[in-house]
C-alpha cells in the first residue's frame, strides 16, 4: 500500500471515530431532554431531577452585577422604563414580588396608573408600590417600573413601547424580570426552573384536579431535598409558583399534615407568620404536603412576598 493511501485511511478512521463520539454525545443529550420532556408533559409524573443539581450553601437570592444596558439596550441617558398592563381582577403577585426585589438591587422609579377601561381599582392596588415620593430627578434612577391597571385578558409588558411587541403572560414576564438579577445556571438547572414556571401556569393554575395533585407531589419531593424548588437559592420558579398558589387558594384555612404518622390539622398561621395555604385549589380539595407548607412559610417570611400577600387581604 502506498504511503499516501495509508495516510488517507488513517485520516478517514480518525474522522469516523470523531463522528461516533459526536453521535454518542447527541444520543445522550437526546435521552436527557426526552426524560425531562416526559416528566413535564405527564400530569401525574413526579418531577424528580433535583438530585442532580448541586449547590454549595443555602442562600435566598444571589445576584451578579448586571449592566442593564446589556439587556435593555442603551438609550443614551433616557430612563429604561418597563411598562406593565395588568388586570386588577387578577393581580400578578409574582411581578409585585419581583418589583420589590428589583428595588433592593437597583434605583427604581415606580409609578401606578389606571386606564380608562377600568371603572374602579381597590385602594390597596393603587398603592401597591407604597407611597411614591419622587424627590430625585428622573435621570438619577436606573430603571423605571410603570404599572397600569387595565382591562386586559393577559398581563402584558413592554420596555420599549415604540419598537417591541409586548411580552404576554405572568410567567413569561417574570422570567424576563428575574433575568435582570444576572443569576447564572447550568443547562439542567435552567431547564428545571423553566419547567416549574410552566407547571405553575399550565397545570396548577389551569389544570385538572389530577394535575394539581401531581404538582403538589412534585413540589413536596423537590422541597424535601432542598430549601427552594430548584436548589438552594431562590429562583423565579419559587416566585411564580408561590404567586399562583396564592391566587388559586384560600386564606387562613386548616390543612392536614402528617406528623408522626398521624393526620392532624395545622392552621395556616404557623410560627407567627400568616400564610395563605390553598386547601381548596381550583374547586377541588387538595391536601398541602408538609414540605410545601414549610416552603410557603419561608416565602412569606421574606419582605417582598409578605408585602405582596397583603394585597389579597
Amino acid at each position: 500500500m502506498k504511503l499516501g493511501e495509508e495516510e488517507s485511511n488513517l485520516s478517514l478512521q480518525a474522522l469516523e471515530s470523531r463522528q461516533d463520539d459526536i453521535l454518542k454525545r447527541l444520543y445522550e443529550l437526546k435521552a436527557a431532554v426526552d426524560g425531562l420532556s416526559k416528566m413535564i408533559q405527564t400530569p401525574d409524573a413526579d418531577l424528580d431531577v433535583t438530585n442532580i443539581i448541586q449547590a454549595d450553601e443555602p442562600t435566598t437570592l444571589t445576584t451578579n452585577a448586571l449592566d442593564l444596558n446589556s439587556v435593555l439596550g442603551k438609550d443614551y441617558g433616557a430612563l429604561k422604563d418597563i411598562v406593565i398592563n395588568a388586570n386588577p381582577a387578577s393581580p400578578p403577585l409574582s411581578l409585585l414580588v419581583l418589583h420589590r426585589l428589583l428595588c433592593e438591587h437597583f434605583r427604581v422609579l415606580s409609578t401606578v396608573h389606571t386606564h380608562s377601561s377600568v371603572k374602579s381599582v381597590p385602594e390597596n392596588l393603587l398603592k401597591c408600590f407604597g407611597e411614591q415620593n419622587k424627590k430625585q430627578p428622573r435621570q438619577d434612577y436606573q430603571l423605571g417600573f410603570t404599572l397600569i391597571w387595565k382591562n386586559v385578558p393577559k398581563t402584558q409588558m413592554k420596555f420599549s413601547v415604540q419598537t417591541m411587541c409586548p411580552i404576554e403572560g405572568e410567567g413569561n414576564i417574570a422570567r424576563f424580570l428575574f433575568s435582570l438579577f444576572g443569576q447564572k445556571h447550568n443547562a439542567v438547572n435552567a431547564t428545571l426552573i423553566d419547567s416549574w414556571v410552566d407547571i405553575a401556569i399550565f397545570q396548577l393554575k389551569e389544570g385538572s384536579s389530577k394535575e394539581k395533585a401531581a404538582v403538589f407531589r412534585s413540589m413536596n419531593s423537590a422541597l424535601g431535598k432542598s430549601a427552594w424548588l430548584a436548589g438552594n437559592e431562590l429562583t423565579v420558579a419559587d416566585v411564580v409558583l408561590w404567586s399562583v398558589l396564592q391566587q388559586v387558594g384560600g386564606c387562613s384555612v386548616a390543612v392536614p399534615a402528617n406528623v408522626g404518622g398521624c393526620s392532624v390539622a395545622v392552621p395556616a398561621n404557623v410560627g407567627g407568620c400568616s400564610v395563605a395555604v390553598p386547601a381548596n385549589v381550583g374547586g377541588c380539595s387538595v391536601a398541602v404536603p408538609a414540605n410545601v407548607q414549610r416552603w410557603m412559610r419561608s416565602c412569606g417570611n421574606l419582605a417582598p412576598f409578605h408585602t405582596a400577600l397583603k394585597l389579597l387581604q
